[in-house]
Parts: C-alpha cells; sequence; structure tokens
C-alpha cells in the first residue's frame, strides 16, 4: 500500500511539472505566433495544471487520518479543489470568448509555422504524461490521463488547423478553433461543478439508487423493517450510508453481528466503505421514523 501511494503520488507530480512547463511555454508562443487558438489552449492547460497540482496536494492530504477538526477525516478537500478549478476555467473560457468573437468578425494573421511547432510540442508533453499515468492503476491516476488526454486530441486539432493556414490563407479557423475549445471548457466545467454541488449538499452519490439498497436490506430474514436510510458520499468515491433497521425483540445483540456483517459485505458492491447500522427491537418508537 505504501508503494502504491508512492507511486501514484510521482506520478500525479511528474504530470503536473510536465504540464505546467509546457503551460508557460505555451503561453509565451500563443503570443508569439498571434494564435488565439493557443492562447485559449493555454489557459486549458493552466486550469489542467492547477489541477493536477491540487490532485498531487489533495492525495497528500487525503491519507491524513480523522482528529478533532475533521470527524470523517480529509477526503473531501478534494472537492474545493474542483471548485477552485471550475471557477478558473469559466472566467478565462469566458475571456477568450469575449476575445474570439471580434476575431471572427476581423481574423487576424497568425504565424502558422510556430503554430506547428507548438502542436508537435504539445503532444509530445501531454502524450508523455499520459503514457507516465497509464502505468498506474489508481482511480485518480485513471481520471488526470482521461484529462491529458483530451489535452493531446486538442493539440491534434490545432496541429491539422495550423497545417491548413500554412498553406491556405484561412485565419479565421484560428479564433474558430479557439471558440471550440472555450465551449468544450465551458461544457465540462459545467458538469464537473454540478457533481461537485450535489457532493457538497449531500445528495445520493451519482448512478446510484438507494432504493435497490433498502430492498437488499430488506431481504435478509432477520430485517422486519427499514427506516431513516440516509446515503452520501465524502469525495465522489467514499460513500457513506446509515440506517436503522427493526428486528424481532427476541434477537439479542450478540446475535445481530452476522447480520450486521452481511449486510455490510452486500454493501460493498454499491462502493459504500462506511456503514453506520442501527437496530431496534419490534414495538419501539423510533423518533427518527418520520423525519
Amino acid at each position: 500500500m505504501a508503494h502504491d501511494h508512492t507511486h501514484t503520488e510521482n506520478n500525479i507530480k511528474i504530470a503536473f511539472f510536465l504540464n505546467l512547463a509546457f503551460t508557460l511555454i505555451e503561453i509565451v508562443g500563443g503570443v508569439f505566433t498571434n494564435s488565439l487558438a493557443i492562447l485559449s489552449d493555454a489557459l486549458h492547460d493552466l486550469g489542467d495544471s492547477l489541477s493536477l497540482g491540487l490532485s498531487w496536494y489533495f492525495h497528500r492530504v487525503s491519507h491524513r487520518k480523522r482528529d478533532n477538526a475533521y470527524s470523517y477525516g480529509y477526503k473531501r478537500f478534494s472537492i474545493l479543489g474542483a471548485v477552485i478549478n471550475s471557477i478558473v476555467l469559466t472566467v478565462g473560457s469566458i475571456y477568450i470568448l469575449l476575445e474570439a468573437i471580434p476575431r471572427i468578425l476581423n481574423p487576424e494573421t497568425v504565424k502558422a509555422d510556430g503554430m506547428i511547432l507548438l502542436a508537435v510540442i504539445g503532444i509530445l508533453a501531454n502524450g508523455i504524461a499520459v503514457f507516465r499515468l497509464a502505468q498506474g492503476s489508481s482511480l485518480n491516476e485513471k481520471v488526470v490521463k482521461l484529462h491529458l488526454m483530451e489535452d493531446v486530441l486538442g493539440w491534434v486539432a490545432v496541429l491539422v488547423a495550423s497545417i491548413v493556414m500554412k498553406f491556405w490563407n484561412i485565419p479565421v479557423l484560428d479564433p474558430l478553433l479557439s471558440l471550440g475549445i472555450s465551449v468544450y471548457i465551458l461544457i465540462n466545467v459545467f458538469r464537473n461543478m454540478k457533481e461537485a454541488i450535489r457532493i457538497i449538499l449531500q445528495g445520493i452519490p451519482m448512478n446510484t439508487a438507494i432504493k435497490p439498497i433498502e430492498q437488499e436490506i430488506r431481504s435478509f430474514e432477520d430485517v422486519l423493517d427499514v427506516h431513516d436510510i440516509h446515503l452520501w458520499t465524502l469525495d465522489g468515491e467514499y460513500h457513506v450510508l446509515s440506517v436503522h433497521i427493526v428486528v424481532p425483540k427476541e434477537k439479542k445483540l450478540e446475535s445481530l453481528t452476522c447480520l450486521k456483517e452481511g449486510i455490510r459485505e452486500v454493501l460493498k458492491s454499491y462502493h459504500i466503505k462506511h456503514v453506520t447500522i442501527e437496530f431496534e427491537p419490534e414495538g419501539e418508537k423510533c423518533c427518527m421514523q418520520e423525519c
């Protein structure tokens, strides 16, 4: 486990420094080539660098145990990073959109040779990071890898457009490409923010329904009723459930151990990692039943 933790951390760290170094090159190159498409992708990569940096930092923080300040530990700190990233990307994308629209109406000449060079470097830099992360098996690495794979595809689009502009004078391709990149970023930001807000508001985890879980619990022989069931997630991966279960009066606490363990085992298939079960004898009035 310690080896996997170190390996994951090193992979994300290398991807972060590769992405950050190329982002700085990209900003200078975008200004030099007068390419709004490259500047808009530089914004995207800056957001990626921030995401990778926060992923690296929060990967370290997430392993902190619970304490007097945070009884569930520090897993939810990753959601804070997602919100910060989304705000940065939204503001930057709106700025690029405002710059792109006048350029579509009045296209400016760009330096296609410089764009081609930057596109090739972009494909290589992001490709190396993707290759590095492809060796990992953690969910964190897989998510970051998919994000960087999107960057590779974006740079392939820039490369194709710059080659076209090298042989044909179609400067409007540059602002159109930047417009497409910005819209694509905003769509993904909206999706990420929607999920982050759902987590913050303690909604039921995405792609999970509470009814099938309740039915699974009711299927156990000694379960007479289920109520006050709550399901939420700390960070989109670590799910938490609490539930009140009514059992026959004659059942002793010691005899309920097998039932409790059986329920927890079943709930693992729903990625529920923290389960709190309260048993109630049949006929006992529960003040939480109508909550």
